[in-house]
């Protein structure tokens, strides 16, 4: 087992990997930039060091920081949380050549499955259902336009480096598609560097179903259920729930063995995602796989009693899967709200500032994975999500009612959030209903 892990990340998943580490005796260095120098992820560490100013490019994504911080500190592995590094394949690359352990997969594989295009052949190959679109990368709009046709509209353009909902599009008929190809293609250039875009029909008011897998390196493979992220606001989640309301016991146990078999056939190691959109008659259907521990990971976490960053960090160390597939047993019903310091009312404009005063609620079933406190300045810098508010109870419709209870114990002073949004979802009909989909929030919510 490691003897001390560096956390390239900041936020509530530092915290949570922090938290992880000291209950498996292990020693743990943070980094932060000069914005987080009073944050909790740098308080809570054994070590902390400064790696940079505080745009992320300077700090979090400085990768000859991190390694020289980890070097420095004698830590003999790295974990990358979500985000900024943490599907960056030369990171890992240079992880291996400092013979430092990334806890995540193989280079190779993150390449493999982090491009888009060559993820979806991947799946063809395995003979794992995907939505009908291009095999090769394309980088022209002459060349999408005639893939486009062939394929039929509607389409999503998609970047093939992509991620977060950026460099996403869709195009209804081909008067659309010039522009928003372009604009997709520029957002794409401009987010990762890449040009490379593919194209899919776009499949009309799906859910979003993605499935946890863990792959150990002795060629163990099992899912552990699945996720409904349908709430999402222009591509980001904003609720999750596990496990979904209108999946039936074989459809689920279909979709989570082509979710493994999905993970085999890519070489994987380590926590992932395989992601599927379910139309209205049940077809399901591979999109992409997220090669790291999701946001959300917690949900799962709550059904099944596994801690899922524990079992990435025995993985790395080079331990079997201590479960099989028949041992994984979802129990009730659990929910996620991500709290954004954000203002709904202002088209969800971020809301930096001082935190005056905070309340976050507990209780029986309640998980809050935060890591803001009272008098935290929240920086400019960084992603707006400030928190993830958890509840599990026996049944989706207890699990709501204990969200609501929760939601309402929350108190943050000082900056706007999004509390009062997810309490108007919750609240909602259609969502207490489960008669969701991926267009929930735009049909539901007008402005």
């Amino acid at each position: 087992m490691f003897h001390k892990i560096l956390i390239a990340n900041r936020g509530e998943i530092a915290v949570r990997i922090i938290r992880a580490c000291r209950e498996m005796g292990i020693a743990t260095v943070a980094v932060y930039s000069e914005a987080d120098k009073d944050s909790l992820h740098a308080m809570l560490a054994d070590e902390a060091i400064c790696i940079g100013p505080a745009p992320s490019s300077d700090s979090y994504l400085n990768m000859e920081s991190i390694l020289s911080a980890t070097v420095a500190t004698k830590a003999d592995a790295i974990h990358p949380g979500f985000g900024f590094l943490s599907e960056n394949s030369k990171f890992v690359t240079l992880c291996q050549k400092c013979n430092i352990t990334f806890i995540g997969p193989p280079a190779d594989v993150m390449d493999r499955m982090g491009n888009k295009s060559e993820a979806r052949n991947t799946m063809v190959a395995a003979g794992v259902p995907v939505v009908p679109g291009t095999k090769d990368p394309i980088h022209d709009v002459e060349t999408g336009k005639r893939m486009a046709e062939e394929i039929g509209y509607p389409i999503m353009i998609k970047a093939a480096s992509g991620g977060g909902g950026k460099g996403m599009r869709i195009a209804r008929g081909p008067e659309e598609f010039e522009a928003n190809f372009l604009n997709a293609q520029r957002e794409s250039v401009s987010g990762f560097s890449d040009d490379t875009m593919y194209l899919e029909r776009y499949v009309e008011r799906p859910r979003h179903i993605e499935f946890q897998i863990l792959a150990d390196t002795h060629g163990n493979v099992v899912h552990l259920g699945e996720r409904d992220c349908s709430i999402q606001r222009r591509h980001q989640k904003l609720i999750e729930e596990s496990p979904c309301a209108v999946l039936s016991d074989s459809l689920r146990a279909e979709m989570g063995e082509a979710a493994v078999k999905a993970a085999k056939a890519a070489g994987y190691v380590n926590a992932g995602t395989i992601e599927f959109l379910l139309d209205s008659q049940n077809r399901y259907y591979f999109i992409e796989m997220n090669t790291r521990i999701q946001v959300e990971h917690g949900v799962t976490e709550m059904v099944t009693g596994l801690d899922l960053i524990k079992e990435q960090i025995r993985i790395a160390a080079g331990e079997p899967l201590s479960f099989s597939q028949e041992d994984v047993v979802i129990r009730g019903h659990a929910i996620e709200c991500r709290i954004n310091a954000e203002d709904p009312s202002r088209h969800f404009m971020p809301c930096p500032g001082t935190i005056t005063n905070l309340h976050l609620p507990g209780g029986n079933g309640v998980r809050v994975d935060s890591a803001i406190y009272s008098g935290y300045q929240i920086p400019p810098y960084y992603d707006s999500m400030i928190g993830k508010l958890i509840v599990h109870d026996i049944d989706r419709p207890s699990a709501i009612r204990k969200m609501l209870s929760a939601l309402g114990e929350v108190i943050v002073e000082g900056v706007n959030t999004n509390v009062d949004f997810q309490f108007a979802i919750l609240e909602n009909e259609n969502f207490q209903s489960g008669h969701t989909d991926t267009g929930f929030i735009e049909e539901n919510f007008d402005d």
